[in-house]
């Protein structure tokens, strides 16, 4: 036994020796064993491990981030003191999204792809590809947009942060498109987990958002990678810190008629907010000014509203607890609403209005030049809609209304409308509330609220314009293997081709030395004009009769369908597919021939796609 440890040390030294030695870059310690380990470990193995480090490590980023958050809300709201409470809402969410912009241009030189879409973008374009920028540009920008009181999540910047891990730790060890795929997915998974100390949601997110459409058998490193995650936070987070709510009622059936009500209100408000990002969005992005001035009237804005509104200042998860612990008055009493007194209608209007205004204050925060996501809003959003809805019921005389469990579930109900992400919502809220026994009335209100959101669009709003180009993967199989073909790739250059104005003789000399069944009919410009088929005018050669019909001008066709060089291959197919033509031209946006693409040659390239995605 001592002899094979002994030889065992002895192949690592000089697998160390050789790897220090040969290797174009001397490696860490650290990355020398994790090298050997991969050459002696089964694949299975190794992913595992991969796993569970990738797991370790996304899951210190998320407590880093989280940490660093809390503790500048902490300075800035204990330690900054000022005689009045409007100037701290009106100069901190300012600075959050002009210091991040300014953060964005000259540190990130420009980079501030953000978001959910981002990672997918690189999953489907990019190889899985993240830039190791993302591994911590994304917790510089979120810390400060949403530390100095930026009306956003942190839950998506640890997702990307996490991603970005998870896709450079698999170029490190060299591991191909299937394994990154599911690294990054696994990074992005123990992100999530960690911000909410709920593995199962991690996964949930994992399968439902960052997963459609990839074809994959492994899961074990996803499961490794999200226990990891939250231990980590379990153990590093403190109680206030984590997303928490202990205070439930117990489920009763005789509640289903509220739930079901309320699954309708959530759905109707989830439209609401994905229509008032879309406009946000559209505002900021339409206006003639530059990124400092954007973030300037961005910031502008959010600090007025979180004046009028202080519920509005940051993530929100303290105002969801404090309501669900019965604290409504103190949350009150730091609004301008104490001046008008405590009163259930007051309390009424004054969390329906940041109901309404939340998703004004995200999307202004998100678009204007801020680093978050919609997470922490939209259940800050559905806790508050719960809320109401109970409020209102109360008012309406109806008697033994479960409050907490209707803010509780609210959050699901408007997170899955959201995010379309109905299992990701209903796992997140029942860990996050250790609600186990609430699992029907989540279920209830989500499934309610995801069938409304997908009646209004089939695909997620904030996606839908990267799906409808082909450039994020989607439920269609085909189209997404389809999407990741470039068109240029495809193009037979080697063709046959004959101007416009050739006389009989060089038609002849070209069918004769040709070897193609189409030719090509360009003018002075290079500019198809038509394609001959070799199967209409062969009959013509053998007739010594036609032989003065043998004009290019008269024999060239329109072709059925024409395709440009910007073209997405999916459209190439449904042109094949409508014309049921065999080969089709080519051309750029002027009009200049490239040569063809044949039927055969992308369903060749779809199966070596698929071979490859497969298994």
């Amino acid at each position: 036994m001592n002899k094979i440890n002994i030889k065992k040390f002895y192949n690592f030294l000089r697998y160390r020796r050789d790897f220090t030695r040969y290797s174009l870059k001397k490696a860490r310690s650290y990355e020398i064993l994790l090298f050997w380990l991969k050459s002696v470990m089964n694949r299975t193995q190794f992913l595992i491990l991969s796993g569970m480090l990738v797991g370790i490590t996304c899951g210190l980023a998320g407590v880093l981030l989280k940490e660093l958050v809390h503790y500048i809300h902490y300075i800035i709201t204990y330690k900054v003191h000022f005689e009045r409470q409007i100037l701290f809402y009106l100069l901190f969410p300012f600075l959050g999204i002009v210091i991040t912009t300014l953060v964005v241009i000259f540190v990130f030189k420009g980079q501030d792809r953000k978001g959910i879409a981002a990672i997918l973008y690189e999953i489907a374009q990019n190889s899985s590809i993240v830039s190791s920028v993302k591994m911590y540009s994304q917790i510089v920008q979120s810390a400060i947009t949403v530390g100095l009181g930026g009306s956003a999540g942190l839950e998506s910047p640890i997702a990307v942060t996490g991603a970005a891990i998870g896709s450079n730790f698999a170029r490190t060890y060299k591991l191909d498109y299937r394994e990154r795929t599911l690294l990054l997915a696994a990074g992005a998974t123990a992100g999530i987990a960690s911000a909410f100390n709920a593995p199962i949601a991690g996964m949930m997110f994992a399968f439902e958002i960052l997963l459609t459409g990839v074809v994959f058998s492994d899961f074990i490193p996803l499961v490794v990678a999200a226990v990891c995650g939250s231990l980590v936070s379990k153990i590093l987070l403190e109680e206030e810190v984590l997303f928490q709510f202990k205070t439930r009622n117990a489920f009763d059936y005789h509640n289903i008629p509220y739930y079901l009500a309320l699954g309708i209100l959530c759905g109707l408000y989830a439209r609401y907010y994905v229509l008032i990002a879309k406009a946000m969005d559209h505002f900021f992005q339409n206006l003639k000014m530059s990124r400092i001035k954007k973030a300037m009237l961005g910031g502008a804005i959010l600090s007025v509203l979180c004046v009028l509104y202080p519920p509005l200042f940051g993530e929100g998860y303290d105002t969801i607890k404090a309501i669900t612990n019965g604290q409504m008055h103190d949350v009150m009493q730091n609004s301008l609403f104490r001046f008008i007194g405590y009163r259930e209608w007051v309390v009424l209007v004054f969390v329906a209005v940041i109901c309404l205004l939340k998703a004004f204050s995200a999307s202004i925060t998100i678009f204007s030049g801020g680093n978050g996501g919609n997470f922490a809003p939209s259940l800050f959003a559905g806790g508050s809609l719960g809320y109401v809805f109970a409020l209102l019921c109360v008012q309406l005389g109806m008697t033994e209304v479960p409050t907490n469990n209707l803010v509780i579930v609210g959050m699901a109900g408007v997170m899955s409308g959201v995010l379309y992400a109905p299992l990701t919502a209903i796992f997140l809220i029942a860990e996050s509330t250790s609600g186990y026994d609430l699992f029907i009335p989540l279920m209830v209100v989500s499934v309610i609220s995801f069938s409304m959101a997908k009646w209004f669009s089939s695909v997620s709003p904030d996606l839908e314009k990267l799906a409808d180009q082909g450039k994020i993967f989607t439920r269609e199989h085909d189209r997404n293997l389809l999407s990741l073909l470039q068109i240029l790739d495809l193009i037979d250059k080697d063709v046959q081709v004959i101007r416009r104005d050739a006389s009989p003789e060089e038609l002849a000399e070209v069918v004769r030395t040709g070897h193609r069944n189409m030719i090509s009919v360009i003018d002075s410009g290079k500019r198809l004009a038509g394609i001959i088929s070799l199967d209409d005018i062969r009959p013509l050669f053998f007739n010594p009769e036609a032989a003065d019909l043998l004009e290019v001008e008269s024999l060239m066709k329109v072709p059925a369908a024409v395709i440009s060089d910007f073209d997405s291959v999916v459209s190439v197919v449904k042109k094949f597919d409508e014309t049921g033509a065999w080969n089709l031209p080519v051309v750029k946006a002027n009009g200049e021939f490239l040569g063809f693409i044949s039927k055969s040659s992308v369903l060749n390239s779809y199966r070596q796609l698929l071979r490859a995605h497969s298994g």
